[in-house]
């Protein structure tokens, strides 16, 4: 069965057909992530260390570092900032050393910038996962030779100089293109991971059904693992996270051994906590003065003031204890355990100390 290993200097994941699905943890991205553009412009990586602790905690078993940052007053004071071929090779090899000094969880290195990845793979210890690669002549050019001298895996997304096609068969065609020029480099197919390019749904009603299929060729027919941008399914639509509930167990049965995505349920903020106080004061709901936030937003399903593993996370653990790739149900039941209240650690069931009492 293919497997592709992804490493750190300590620990090991594994894409694979008979392994648990592979969560590549997407948060250390400054894309769209204003807050984090100003911090990481003023060398502040106190985010970046948070959200690495977080996506490992939340059970993800890579996490995914983008350096594609946009340095907006540097720039004003500087020309150079406005290239990224300036920015992001010093941020990334940044990025990687920081993630590096709080976990040990394996690296996906990710930059369409040369001197960002090359960066990056020399930071990295052990062996990380290089993103990405597409059928794009200029880039297979650039990117496959890195591949072969690091000796690491790749994600190659199916789109190439003519763009992204609709057609599925046009997305199989890419793929297979650089599985084959990557075994001309001596690259093989198992350190391949195919990204076929999932479409919202929204706009395109059979993109579910697509991916599914191309996700079981790519599979049987060039034996290659995959992943995708598992968010990309719902954008544009209400509650997303139930959409990407069902896709992902979906997709797994198909055949996807991995995702980028986002294994953090994101905790409620004081503003919106505030927001729901007022609601229910003002529909004559009398809440005690001595309720905590934590216990006031679970009691009103607002999820929790402490970032917890999301919702899709969950459905990932069912479908891996569906598929038998989790032994004994042994992962699902550590995922649901519930952590002890403050002052009942060590206690046992109903918060009793000491065994079962025993009749005289």
């Amino acid at each position: 069965m293919t497997r592709t290993v992804i490493e750190s200097k300590t620990k090991t994941a594994i894409i694979g057909f008979d392994e648990p699905f592979c969560v590549i943890g997407e948060r250390i991205n400054p894309t769209g992530r204003k807050i984090l553009n100003e911090e990481l412009e003023r060398d502040d990586f106190s985010r970046v260390e948070a959200d690495a602790l977080a996506q490992v905690a939340a059970g993800a078993t890579v996490l995914d570092i983008n350096s594609g940052a946009v340095f907006s007053n540097k720039m004003a004071e500087d020309p150079r900032y406005a290239d990224n071929n300036f920015v992001e090779p010093t941020l990334m090899r940044q990025l990687v050393e920081t993630v590096q000094a709080v976990t040990d969880c394996p690296l996906c290195i990710d930059s369409s910038v040369p001197g960002a990845l090359e960066n990056g793979l020399e930071a990295a210890t052990g062996r990380p996962l290089l993103n990405s690669v597409t059928g794009e002549e200029e880039r297979l050019e650039m990117v496959l030779p890195l591949v072969k001298k690091y000796n690491v895996p790749v994600v190659a997304i199916s789109n190439d100089d003519t763009g992204i096609s609709e057609d599925p068969d046009v997305r199989f065609a890419v793929a297979k293109k650089i599985v084959e020029r990557a075994a001309d480099y001596g690259i093989p197919a198992h350190d391949i991971v195919v990204d076929p390019l999932v479409m919202p749904i929204g706009a395109m009603g059979t993109a579910g059904l697509q991916v599914f299929t191309l996700v079981r060729r790519l599979r049987d027919e060039l034996g290659v693992n995959t992943t995708c941008g598992a968010s990309n399914i719902s954008f544009g639509l209400p509650n997303r996270h139930g959409i990407n509930n069902a896709f992902l167990p979906m997709a797994m049965t198909a055949g996807m051994t991995s995702a980028i995505m986002n294994p953090i349920a994101i905790p409620v903020n004081a503003t919106k906590i505030a927001e729901k106080k007022a609601e229910v004061a003002a529909a004559g709901i009398m809440i005690p003065e001595d309720m905590d936030d934590e216990t006031f937003v679970q009691i009103f399903g607002m999820g929790s003031t402490k970032a917890k593993a999301g919702k899709e996370m969950e459905a990932i653990r069912a479908a891996n204890f569906l598929t038998n790739n989790d032994d004994g149900g042994a992962a699902w039941i550590q995922f649901n355990k519930q952590p002890p209240k403050a002052g009942q650690e060590g206690r046992g069931r109903a918060g009793r100390t000491g065994g079962r009492r025993r009749r005289a």
